[in-house]
Parts: C-alpha cells; structure tokens; sequence
C-alpha cells in the first residue's frame, strides 16, 4: 500500500476490550503501532486494572491515554442490546470519542453488527449513503498487490442506489489507501455478460458506468468471482450476503492449502528437503497472502473513519489494523470520501430515466 508521511500528529481511538484474544493481545498491538508510528497518540478504551499494568513503565506512556470503561461487548451481544444498554462499554467510549472530534479515527476488534450499529446511532450517515459498507483490502495480482472488495457485510441488502454508493467509496478508498488515480470498478456478478444477473445489477450497472467521469474511475462491467484477486479490476461491488461469503470463502480456502502444504512437504524424507530448499520462496508468499498484514474492514458511509478489525487478531493484526486507520487519518480520507459520495443525490437526478428506474 502507498506510504504516507508520519509527519503529521494522528490520534487513534482503540477498543481494547473487543475482540477474541483479550485485551493483552490489543495492548500487544498498539505497543508494535506506537513504536512504529512516532507522531501518533492512541487513547486506549477499557477496564483501568487490566490495561495500566501492560504499560507501566514503559516509554510509550507518553503518547497513550487510558480511558476506563468498565463495560464489554461480547461477540455474542445483539446490537439491539447494545444500543439500548451499552453506554458504559469500551465499544461505546472509543466511538464517543471520534465522534467528539477526540481523535481522528476508531478501531475495534469487536462485535461487527454492534460497531456499526453504535457507529451509526453516533456519527450518522455520510450525505447520500442509505446503506453504509465494510471495505476490505483482498490480495491479488495487480501491482498495488490488494485489490479493495465491498461491501463484505455490513448489510445483506443493496438495491442499485446502494450499489453505486458502493463504487464511489470504493474507489474513494482505492484512491486514497492504494494511491490509484483512476480506479477501475466493477460490479460482481454470475457472468460478465450483460444479459445475466438481477434486474437491479443490470439497472447499477448502467448507472455505475454514467457516474464514472464525476467519480473519477474507469467501470469494466460485470466481474466474477474469479476476478476478485485478478488484474482486470481495482474495486470489486456487490451485496454485504454475497460479499461475506466470498471472503470466508478465501479465509477458508487461504487456511485449507496452507495445511495442505504443510502436510505435503512433512510427508517424506524428500519432501522435507524440497521444504528445506525452497523455504525463502515460500516465506515470501506467506507474507504476501499474510491476512495479518492487511487486517482491517474501514466502515465506509459514515460521519466518522471507522476500522473493525478481525476478532481473532494476533498483535500483529491488531498494528497492521492501526496502521491502516493511521494512513487513512492522514489522508484526509473522510473528508475526501464525503465530497465524493455528496454527488450521489446528484447523479441521481442527472441520470436518464430509464436508468433511474
């Protein structure tokens, strides 16, 4: 992903009770961030008596803020009941934050329905986004190395105005996390033909391909789902219901061949040679395909820079999640998308009628 300078003081505000490792392993995590980013202040959401021991002493106090907050959000938790009693946890106090204009952007490893209801209820809608969208970053063949995928699960539903909200934050978000000046989108699909797909694909596509000069970016059309990691598209957009499969589907698929490959090369005396000898080939691409280094959904549509990080993040999740928020904070990302996806409305009225229909 394209760098940006550190110059620039950034303040992250960090759930450190979501998640499925605890709040040591968060801890774990900003600790990697703070020493790697040194012109960024976290402030640190959680139960006091767990947090301060991790830190005592160190050199990072400095730039840490522990804020208590005796609630927690449990993976298990509805949102529903979250929001009605859910003031009082870490979730809550780390989204307060952003929203008092305390910090410049929010990560969790927490509950993804309840980050994004709470989300909603405390920063509202971007103007012009009926449905906001998890983005996430997918490794593949293009020379930024990721391709960006949404929405991967903040609403099953999207109608065509959804869809084309979709593009123009998702190549907001290529433009500005992948340093890509023209994005290419395309809209996935059960076939790159026009004729195939739900009548409301067939409606986005044409009003996804009209909104392409005002957005910036360059529309290839219908996707499979073979195109997702492929060189052909930057953006991929389609439903959170088919776009969560799809990236389970990889999780899973991802986590099946490296045990594959594991078993293969211990089966045998020469297999374990063959291991030994092309261990450098294959410690590169483990770090390509590393989901760890690339951890992080950014919640797109809202009035707030929002990162969820995998639940079952490692510390070095928990940084690489950090860091992006960290990139995007400097980026002025939130105010560029919301003048992005402010025209929507916009293009809504400019569209022709069959389009809009």
């Amino acid at each position: 992903m394209t760098g940006l300078s550190q110059d620039r003081s950034i303040t992250l505000s960090v759930d450190a009770m979501g998640g499925d490792q605890g709040p040591a392993v968060v801890a774990a995590g900003v600790k990697r961030f703070l020493q790697s980013d040194p012109t960024a202040r976290v402030l640190l959401h959680g139960q006091r008596d767990k947090l301060e021991p991790i830190f005592s002493g160190s050199v990072l106090a400095d730039r840490l803020e522990i804020i208590h907050a005796e609630g927690v959000v449990a993976m298990t938790d509805k949102p529903s009941h979250v929001m009605r009693g859910g003031k009082s946890t870490s979730m809550w106090s780390a989204v307060e934050a952003l929203r008092d204009r305390r910090a410049d952007a929010c990560v969790s490893c927490g509950n993804t329905g309840a980050l994004m209801a709470v989300s909603m209820i405390r920063l509202r809608k971007a103007e012009g986004v009926n449905r906001p969208a998890i983005a996430c970053l997918w490794p593949s063949r293009n020379p930024q190395g990721f391709n960006v995928m949404l929405d991967v699960g903040a609403d099953i539903r999207a109608d065509q105005d959804d869809l084309l909200a979709y593009a123009m934050m998702g190549a907001s978000y290529a433009r500005n996390g992948l340093g890509l000046a023209r994005p290419r989108v395309g809209l996935l699909n059960v076939g790159t033909e026009e004729h195939k797909g739900r009548a409301e694909l067939k409606v986005a596509g044409e009003m996804i391909g009209a909104a392409s000069d005002k957005g910036d970016f360059d529309y290839v059309g219908f996707v499979e789902g073979g195109d997702i990691p492929s060189d052909r598209v930057d953006v991929v957009v389609t439903d959170g219901f088919t776009g969560n499969v799809a990236l389970k589907t990889g999780e899973g698929t991802a986590t099946l061949i490296s045990g594959l490959m594991r078993e293969a090369f211990l089966s045998s005396i020469a297999s374990k040679i063959a291991a030994l000898l092309t261990r450098g080939a294959m410690a590169g691409l483990k770090a390509r395909i590393d989901p760890r280094q690339v951890n992080g959904g950014v919640f797109l549509g809202l009035g707030g820079l929002v990162v969820k990080s995998h639940g079952s993040a490692d510390a070095t999740g928990v940084c690489a999640a950090l860091s992006l928020a960290a990139r995007l904070a400097r980026s002025d990302f939130s105010a560029r998308l919301a003048h992005r996806i402010a025209g929507v409305s916009a293009l809504h009225q400019d569209a022709p009628k069959e389009i809009k229909a």
